[in-house]
């Protein structure tokens, strides 16, 4: 039985919050680790287990959406990781020691992975074909803007109050999309399937994203594969992603349906997927930082410089939404793509001398370009997989947007750090330091402040050259993912031709 239309707007409400609020809290926590290590009495490499606790579990569970749907039904999964989520927002709220803390982190993680995809896939069953386009907009636009936003309401929520309420701020949200989906949902239960359960699948899942999630998070700190740690964990990864596939094709009833890879071009849309979103949100990474850090910016002025970019994207949703009615969605993504490379081709032309108007109208126009892409390519994806599929491609497209932002912000800030040092040296080179200190203390500036000044005039622009070169390689991620595009053959977009027959 259909949802009554007076409850549709409602319902669609209750599932883009939920997901709105699952993929904030993705990001929510990064600015917060000092707060949180400093009050639990951990160290900053300790404290960072609070985000890769969260995103391990979240990559885990994501891809085992399709099975547990089967298993247990939409509705009542989504009703009880709603539910789960809430409750353990609120214990790492109330977390007094740091392994309760990533405990309950892990809880979190495995409770909201499931609750990306199941948004999606409840929205085909609530939303008339007529409504469909601008719902699977919404939801677009959610999983745009949550990693993009995390950041800086948790910076903002950590320096205002505490960085329990970055916790807290959950509950009484979840509580009411919980209440209100109980209420509202139960028209488009779907039946309940006792399939097999794939232990061994799960277990080979849990072995090789555990171990390229840690290795990805602590990578960085302890110098990549010169750490025998990271190299054992490299080789866990690669050996359990192997057994993974060849396990998952060849079973009867896979945990996760690698085979709907094969179904049509559902692949190359997954790859254009995951390349632009990395790319995208690797200068959310690096802006903030370089903003902040280089530029001085406090930061709720660089957060307002930020919050440029979903303004845009509200604003470029409804054109994105008539373009996808009236021409070939592969042409519509590669335009986004395009102005997205744009973007960031005008990023490498600032220098430390660039003004916040200039920052400011670059931001935006990459917001204006981010629905153009990203909702092109998510609605090519879900008009390739079959009805029955729904969750378990929903599933495996999440879990490609998850990778993708793991890879991304692992590859992105190693790069950027190690272009640093490089800058850092060419730049002191050179200076021809011996001469300048000296023309410097001739001038009257003390010896210790002549370092200290040169220093952070080299370190500044080596953080810039730096952003510029990550710019460069974020570009030739947009470029291949334009190549993808390219090969890929047309995708007739059915729900928005079943919304155009009925308009």
């Amino acid at each position: 039985m259909p949802i009554a239309p007076s409850r549709r707007f409602v319902a669609g409400m209750l599932l883009f919050i939920t997901n709105l609020m699952v993929v904030l809290d993705t990001t929510i926590a990064n600015v917060s680790v000092p707060h949180i290590a400093g009050s639990l009495g951990a160290t900053m490499d300790q404290g960072a287990w609070v985000i890769t606790s969260y995103a391990a579990a979240e990559a885990i569970c994501v891809p085992l959406c399709g099975w547990l749907a089967q298993r247990f039904g939409e509705v009542r999964l989504f009703l009880a990781m709603q539910l789960g989520f809430t409750i353990f927002s609120l214990l790492c709220g109330l977390s007094v020691s740091l392994p309760m803390l990533v405990a309950c982190r892990i809880g979190q993680g495995l409770c909201g992975g499931p609750l990306m995809p199941l948004v999606q896939t409840l929205a085909q069953r609530i939303f008339a074909p007529a409504q469909l386009p601008k719902a699977m907009a919404l939801w677009s636009l959610t999983v745009m803007l949550g990693p993009a936003l995390g950041p800086v309401v948790g910076g903002l929520i950590a320096d205002a109050v505490s960085w329990h309420w970055i916790f807290f701020v959950n509950v009484p949200v979840g509580l009411a999309c919980a209440a209100a989906g109980s209420a509202l949902l139960a028209p488009v239960k779907s039946e309940v399937r006792r399939v097999p359960i794939d232990a061994v699948g799960m277990i080979l899942l849990a072995i090789w994203i555990g171990a390229l999630q840690v290795m990805l998070d602590t990578g960085r700190d302890k110098d990549w594969f010169a750490s025998p740690t990271i190299l054992v964990l490299a080789i866990m990864a690669a050996v359990g992603f192997c057994a993974f596939v060849i396990w998952e094709l060849t079973e009867e009833h896979p945990a996760v349906n690698l085979r709907l890879l094969a179904e049509g071009p559902f692949g190359l849309v997954l790859l254009a997927m995951s390349l632009c979103y990395g790319a995208l949100f690797s200068g959310t990474v690096v802006l903030p930082q370089w903003l902040q850090a280089t530029m001085q910016y406090s930061a709720t002025d660089a957060g307002l410089i930020l919050a440029m970019s979903p303004l845009a994207s509200l604003l470029s949703t409804q054109v994105t939404l008539w373009l996808l009615f009236r021409y070939d969605a592969r042409k519509i993504a590669a335009l986004g793509g395009l102005m997205v490379g744009v973007s960031f081709l005008l990023r490498m032309g600032w220098s430390t001398e660039v003004s916040a108007f200039d920052i400011g109208w670059v931001v935006l126009f990459q917001g204006a370009a981010m629905p153009l892409l990203m909702m092109s390519l998510t609605n090519m994806s879900i008009s390739v997989i079959p009805p029955a599929h729904m969750a378990s491609g929903a599933g495996l497209a999440a879990f490609c947007r998850t990778m993708s932002l793991a890879l991304g912000t692992a590859s992105v800030l190693t790069v950027w750090g190690n272009q640093q040092a490089v800058s850092h040296t060419e730049l002191a080179d050179s200076l021809q330091p011996s001469a300048t200190v000296a023309t410097l203390t001739q001038a009257g500036m003390p010896d210790g402040a002549v370092t200290s000044y040169l220093n952070g005039l080299v370190n500044a622009q080596a953080v810039t050259q730096a952003m510029i070169y990550v710019c460069g390689v974020a570009i030739c991620a947009i470029l291949v993912a334009t190549v993808s595009l390219a090969i890929t053959p047309r995708i007739e977009l059915t729900r928005f031709r079943g919304a155009k027959d009925k308009r």
